[in-house]
């Protein structure tokens, strides 16, 4: 694995939330070279206060297919309403068929508690796939892998049932700046819905600049996460990075290992995220 280009799959709900929560580590596997691939589960449909149905599914897909083009890698979306998805048979199948058909050494997802239904069935889904994409008589029309990936867990705010416990927490400062051009990408989120949602529409600034200053200050609480990893965790960034380079991380990104799947390990750890 160390001395092949790694396969990376981060599989979000929406056309956004792989973008929020990993868009800064794959940048960082995109710039080694690595293949990275982001799929959205629904077609966002339900995330907006004005536009609905296939006009905002086109502009959706336009926005992430934008944000693919920013950090070289592909963006797939499923044509799963958004708001109603469900963990069907026949939504297990097509994650058992992706998952083998992209063949990655790692799956992002999202935890099982969370507040969005779609955020949790997204998880679920993928856990029920884990085992399942070793069985050969299970969607025999595609080849079963030999072995399971790594799945871990992007990082949420949820305390109850259990809080987030990340195993890997890195700095993600030097990609900052394509990271936030992604996000910016996405602007039926970033400037419309999530302002919208938050009581902070009339604060958006108009203009293309200001906007983007505004999206980088932070005060959009779905983005300001970046700035509460680091914080929350800084203890992990300074036993990684050292105390100097640890306590000046701004932003950062973290991941917990999921049981399901093959385990991350300390073996395997460093050949998953091998960034200094």
């Amino acid at each position: 694995m160390a001395d092949s280009p790694l396969r990376v799959l981060v599989i979000g709900a929406h056309p956004d939330d792989c973008d929020l929560r990993a868009g800064g580590v794959a940048c960082k596997y995109a710039a080694r070279g690595d293949e990275v691939l982001f799929v959205s589960m629904t077609d966002g449909t339900g995330g907006h206060h004005k536009q609905g149905g296939a006009t905002l599914a086109r502009r959706r897909k336009a926005e992430a297919e934008a944000a693919a083009a920013v950090a070289g890698i592909e963006y797939r979306i499923f044509d799963n309403p958004d708001g109603k998805l469900q963990p069907t048979l026949a939504n297990r199948e097509e994650i058992i068929r992706l998952i083998r058909t992209y063949d990655p050494d790692i799956v992002f997802t999202h935890r099982p508690n969370d507040y969005h239904p779609d955020h949790r069935y997204t998880s679920r889904l993928v856990q029920d796939a884990a085992y399942m994409v070793t069985v050969p008589n299970i969607c025999p029309n595609t080849s079963e892998l030999d072995s399971d990936p790594v799945i871990v867990y992007l990082h949420d705010e949820f305390e109850k049932p259990v809080p987030f416990s990340p195993d890997i927490v890195l700095s993600i400062d030097d990609v900052a700046d394509q990271q936030f051009e992604m996000l910016d990408c996405h602007e039926s989120q970033m400037y419309e819905w999530l302002p919208y949602t938050a009581d902070m529409l009339e604060e958006v600034p108009n203009d293309t600049e200001s906007r983007r200053e505004w999206l980088r200050g932070g005060e959009l609480p779905t983005v300001a996460r970046l700035k509460r990893v680091a914080d929350q965790y800084r203890d992990a960034l300074i036993e990684k990075y050292g105390e100097s380079q640890g306590e000046s991380v701004v932003y950062a990104e973290a991941f917990e290992g999921c049981e399901y799947g093959r385990p991350l390990t300390d073996e395997n750890i460093d050949e998953l995220f091998p960034f200094e």
